[in-house]
């Protein structure tokens, strides 16, 4: 029986029987977890935005590269929005342990190389970063991983697309859900507002998260804080924000992840998958 024979009826693991998925691992071992946030984002957009372009982009990757997606998760490291009703946000640790459930109990049953789609661009690394390198040095030696990021895979296609500087609730994130989700957004909405963060945060802070600038340094703030500099929860201009722009940007990044997918089919590991011996 060849791969191209197993036909399932949705790349949704929470759609298939057990029967199902235990059918496909007998010809593939890749899984793709979704991963966003439930928070604000402006007036325009709906407080699930980075958890609709985690699904979006897991989906459409899915159905390319014939690989299965888990159930997403809905929830991220969002407490920095957290002064603004709806927003629903975990502890680092709180996700960094729901990455490591979730991966090992995918492991268990013969899922080998584990890709996480984070739709909240940055703002959930850290905690991704830490269960997933945790995992392949201390449990999970022989599993793949590899963490997927819009920030990180669409620099090249946000410099043709935008038309201003890109950060939260901003003009491309609202696109990707106006293209796939046009109900969500508020269009009468979007704004031409920006927060000033050279003068908040000196000039070593940087207002485009797909763009070049200078020398930066990390500087953190609170919840409290934000609502503050950011009273209506959008930190740039989101008014020509558009579905077409939304599409570009959602296709180039599928194409660029179904690309690495194929390479992933082939891997053998750096060292041909040697582990350490029990």
């Amino acid at each position: 029986m060849n791969r191209k024979t197993i036909k399932l009826n949705s790349v949704w693991m929470q759609e298939l029987t057990w029967q199902d998925v235990n059918e496909y691992l007998k010809k593939n071992d890749i899984a793709i977890i979704p991963v966003g946030s439930t928070e604000e984002h402006g007036p325009a957009g709906p407080l699930g935005v980075d958890s609709y372009a985690a699904i979006a982009l897991a989906e459409d990757i899915a159905k390319q590269s014939g690989v299965l997606v888990t159930p997403p998760i809905w929830f991220g490291d969002s407490s920095h929005h957290s002064a603004f009703p709806g927003t629903i946000s975990l502890r680092p640790t709180t996700l960094i342990e729901i990455i490591k459930d979730v991966s090992k109990s995918l492991a268990r049953h013969g899922f080998k190389k584990i890709l996480i789609i984070n739709g909240h661009k940055m703002s959930n690394l850290p905690a991704l970063t830490i269960a997933t390198k945790e995992l392949h040095e201390y449990e999970l030696h022989d599993v793949f991983f590899g963490i997927i990021d819009p920030w990180k895979i669409a620099r090249k296609i946000s410099t043709e697309i935008k038309s201003t500087n890109e950060h939260h609730s901003g003009e491309l994130e609202l696109s990707h859900v106006w293209y796939k989700y046009p109900r969500l957004i508020k269009k009468n909405k979007l704004t031409t507002k920006k927060v000033n963060f050279e003068k908040i945060f000196s000039k070593y802070s940087n207002d485009d998260l797909f763009g070049g600038g200078g020398e930066l340094i990390d500087i953190l703030w609170n919840s409290y804080e934000q609502r503050a500099f950011a009273p209506t929860g959008s930190f740039s201009a989101s008014n020509k924000a558009s579905s077409e722009k939304g599409k570009k940007y959602h296709d180039y990044m599928v194409e660029v992840v179904v690309d690495f997918i194929k390479w992933l089919k082939t891997y053998k590991g750096p060292i041909g998958n040697t582990v350490p011996k029990k």
